[in-house]
């Protein structure tokens, strides 16, 4: 991949300290994505070995799945510059803000990426590293580089990405896959539609302005709320089916029963009231940290 070299001309934007330096390639891991994704890593340990794995096991996967998924991120801002300064949500990023040079953000990526796989093989197994690393390149060749731009199918497809921390969890405390992970794969694939639709609604003209086909841009408010309602459903469908298939208890068939129809009435009342996107966003996070949440409980205890 050829970064062009962006020469910066106003010394105001350079950081200034040591601290301000570190922080700017901080910001281009995007932290709070990944808060996200190690959310979902530890339930899935938990559910693996139907108890607490080991400390020492949970916090080197979440420190692989932290070098990973912060590497691809920072490949992504590398790569997602010029659409970046385009948009007000993302105009106040590192590169945007030309904090960083986008030749170093590269450099500082693909190392973060390669010592995720390197830390995980050393303190986990092969295969977790494996398909730590197969996430970071799907994200950034089929999701960045091809869907994002090209297709309103793009954070569909692309949610494969954020749903592959559980079975990198799974992984690393089996060594292997079976159909439950395949299930907790498939809840956060789902999930990822509605949320990230949900915000799209909210930054339209930020989308439009920037090129990035995105759902409400391309087919309008009401065929976006349609699908959020849509794959809504099926993911609630999606949590029940964990039930038999982890083997889980009641606590938990209840607890997603629960959330389950507080997601659905959400994205029903978004269809009247397109203008609380940001709430059913919100809730959306709140949503997938109950329900895994209640994963690490049934796992633990029951």
């Amino acid at each position: 991949m050829t970064v062009p070299s962006v020469q910066i001309t106003d010394p105001r934007a350079v950081p200034s300290s040591v601290g301000e330096r570190i922080k700017a390639y901080v910001a281009l891991t995007k932290p709070r994505i990944i808060e996200l994704l190690l959310v979902t890593t530890v339930p899935a340990m938990v559910l693996a070995q139907r108890g607490w794995p080991g400390t020492w096991l949970v916090i080197a996967t979440l420190i692989g799945g932290t070098l990973s998924a912060g590497g691809a991120n920072s490949i992504n801002n590398v790569i997602d510059r010029d659409i970046d300064q385009l948009m007000a949500r993302t105009s106040h990023r590192p590169l945007p803000t030309l904090k960083v040079d986008p030749r170093p953000a590269l450099i500082f990526g693909v190392l973060l990426g390669l010592s995720g796989f390197l830390w995980l093989w050393a303190t986990t197994n092969l295969l977790a590293a494996t398909l730590s690393t197969l996430a970071l390149l799907f994200y950034v060749f089929v999701y960045t580089l091809w869907l994002k731009r090209s297709s309103t199918q793009n954070i569909v497809i692309g949610g494969a990405a954020g749903a592959a921390p559980v079975l990198v969890g799974w992984a690393a405390v089996t060594g292997s896959l079976e159909l439950a992970p395949w299930v907790l794969f498939a809840i956060i694939f789902f999930w990822t539609p509605p949320h990230f639709w949900a915000l799209s609604l909210r930054y339209r003209d930020d989308y439009e302005r920037a090129g990035v086909p995105m759902l409400p841009v391309v087919m309008g408010e009401k065929a976006t709320l349609r699908s959020i309602l849509l794959y809504s459903i099926q993911l609630v469908a999606l949590t029940l089916v964990l039930g038999p298939t982890g083997d889980m208890s009641l606590v938990y068939f209840f607890s997603a029963a629960i959330l389950g129809v507080g997601f659905i009435a959400g994205a029903w009342r978004l269809r009247s009231h397109p203008d609380e996107a940001m709430r059913f966003f919100g809730y959306s996070n709140v949503y997938l940290t109950l329900l895994f949440g209640a994963i690490a409980i049934d796992g633990l205890f029951f």
